[in-house]
């Protein structure tokens, strides 16, 4: 058993903003099933959704703030959260990165210093929670300081840094470094320097024992020019301590059979029923009821690395064939305004709302038969997963956790009963368009449909597998 500070800036459903909180939430619950005394640490925003009581464990007096750590548990489990509480920093509302407005707090590199500084403490058994970890585990660039103030500690516990997505990189001015009181030794081109800037995920990749990504084809993308964004040679120069682990889902809350906020649940073993949750789709998006029209799903957030241009370049040439196009999502407004208008020139098959709903979700992957995901990097990606488990298949680009977890339909892989999905290679609309319209024709192939969707709704995609990789790697270290 090994005891375990898993340092993350967001865990759902406390608080989420994207995939990160739902690992956060996930992973440990997992590690903790399998033996591991595993510890979340995170801000105490005001933005937080308790559901279990919170008390207050001890204070601390750090960098002149006084701050106090609180104790609540994630739901339904007996995983202990610990919260820093410094309503100086974490007690406004908005998200973790940003305020009410949308607008990025000017304060962040001051409010996840500080949020670092204390999980050091913690880690080094300086406060009076009287828990020693040995193993400290970090998640992307607001915990990236963590490794580095361990490094130039006599005696710590081993790091490990987990990359979620390389775009986001919480880099700040040298002059800001000054301010925020951190060790001179930090600032080098080993540690936190990075082209006379500073940058928290650097601190993380250069000074962790270990490094993983949320996906194997990631953690050699991030070794390359066009995704390490600048870091691409010191990843590559790290590549013996860098391997990729691809995140789980939740079962429970993703499980065709026992789903609650879908009309008819199903299982492999009953495929028909899944027709339901379609007539009931084609009906909330105002399309016409069909079983025999293919309709293409897309939950998402509408920004250029999701591939949405491809989807909006590709949807004008898809209208000439028989199929329905249903999208739950926000972001960029040029991106909602062209695809609001493709739905108002073509009512008959395409559907757009803006916005985001958890049960509009579920309804669209149980009744979806194709579910779309062109991005031009992804991580890992989880609505792949969750389409797998509801027979859904997913139409993908082989980049990141998308190659590592959809098997592309050819001749092989159909007569082995691996194949899952549908993967096209280059960020075009041309190639996506192929692929669509190569779906299109193996949707007519009823039999064949029926044993693609069970091969996919075989897959394991437990946390549990996930979580055993990465015991071993605790091991390890």
């Amino acid at each position: 058993m090994k005891k375990i500070l898993f340092v993350s800036s967001e865990v759902h459903p406390l608080i989420k903003t994207g995939g990160l909180a739902d690992v956060a939430g996930s992973l440990p619950l997992s590690l903790a099933e399998l033996g591991q005394d595993i510890r979340i640490f995170m801000p105490n925003y005001g933005a937080i959704k308790y559901t279990q009581d919170v008390h207050k464990k001890c204070t601390l007096q750090i960098d002149n703030r006084t701050v106090h750590i609180l104790e609540t548990r994630l739901p339904d489990s007996e995983v202990l959260v610990w919260l820093l509480d410094y309503p100086g920093f974490f007690g406004d509302k908005g998200n973790p990165y940003t305020d009410e407005y949308g607008h990025p707090w000017i304060n962040s590199a001051e409010r996840f210093t500080l949020f670092s500084r204390i999980a050091v403490e913690i880690a080094q058994n300086r406060t009076e929670l009287d828990w020693q970890a040995d193993i400290v585990h970090c998640n992307d660039w607001q915990s990236g300081l963590v490794p580095a103030l361990l490094s130039i500690e006599p005696t710590r516990p081993a790091t490990l840094f987990t990359i979620h997505n390389m775009a986001y990189q919480g880099i700040f001015s040298q002059e800001t470094f000054q301010q925020l009181n951190l060790p001179g030794e930090l600032w080098n081109h080993h540690a936190l320097e990075f082209y006379g800037s500073m940058s928290f995920i650097k601190g993380g990749i250069a000074c962790a024992d270990h490094i993983t990504t949320v996906s194997p084809t990631y953690a050699l993308e991030i070794q390359t020019p066009e995704y390490g964004y600048g870091l691409d040679g010191l990843l590559f120069h790290r590549h013996n301590e860098l391997n990729g682990i691809i995140n789980g889902i939740d079962l429970e809350q993703w499980n065709p059979e026992k789903d609650p906020r879908i009309p008819q649940t199903y299982s492999a073993g009953r495929l028909g029923k899944k027709s339901v949750n379609k007539a009931a789709l084609q009906q909330h998006f105002s399309l016409p009821e069909d079983a025999d029209i293919p309709v293409i799903g897309l939950i998402s957030r509408l920004v250029d690395q999701k591939g949405i241009n491809l989807v909006i370049e590709c949807l004008e040439s898809l209208v000439d064939y028989p199929m329905q196009f249903v999208l739950l999502g926000s972001g960029n407004k040029e991106l909602e305004h062209s695809l609001t208008n493709l739905s108002y020139l073509h009512p008959e098959q395409i559907s757009i709302k803006i916005g985001y709903d958890e049960d509009l979700a579920h309804l669209i992957e149980s009744g979806s038969d194709l579910f779309l995901m062109p991005s031009l990097f992804e991580p890992c990606g989880l609505n792949q997963l969750y389409s797998q488990r509801y027979g859904t298949l997913p139409i993908v680009r082989n980049t990141g956790g998308l190659a590592d977890s959809v098997v592309d339909t050819i001749a092989e892989t159909v007569a082995d009963k691996t194949a899952t999905g549908f993967v096209f290679q280059e960020a075009t609309a041309g190639a996506l368009l192929e692929t669509v319209k190569r779906a299109l024709l193996v949707y007519d192939n009823s039999k064949m449909w029926r044993q693609l969707q069970k091969n996919a709704m075989k897959k394991d995609f437990s946390w549990q597998k996930s979580a055993k990789e990465y015991i071993e790697l605790y091991n390890t270290l």
